[in-house]
């Protein structure tokens, strides 16, 4: 089972935020259908010091899986969409215990996640 979130704007953030699904696909150089069916659970993309590091996590089918990226200042994150499919569990002790989405509203979005997802289960 699970939680079915809402929300009237995408949670993304740092340099995705007010952007679309559309502009992550665009950024990773993905199918454009890679995210059809899916609720976008959190995403942030940071870029600074010719650097940049990108965090997709997202639900489909009662499933949770993540998309991670980074480059230097030759490249971005094209190439690198690769969903990989985690454990609820895994998500909360990435939260609680670790850096997982620290510093940015990501960390809240999936909190807030694993909290309906715990109450719908």
């Amino acid at each position: 089972m699970h939680a079915q979130i809402t929300a009237s704007e995408l949670p993304l953030f740092e340099d995705w935020e007010g952007g679309t699904a559309r502009d992550i696909l665009k950024d990773f150089e993905a199918p454009a259908d890679a995210l059809d069916g899916a609720t976008i659970i959190a995403a942030e993309y940071t870029y600074g010091s010719y650097e940049g590091s990108a965090t997709v996590l997202y639900e489909r089918g009662g499933k949770l899986f993540e998309v991670t990226g980074g480059h230097c200042s030759c490249y971005g994150l094209e190439g690198q969409w690769a969903p990989v499919e985690i454990p609820p569990q895994y998500l909360v002790r990435r939260t609680e215990k670790g850096r997982y989405g620290e510093g940015s509203g990501f960390r809240h979005a999936v909190r807030a996640y694993l909290a309906a997802y715990s109450a719908a289960a």
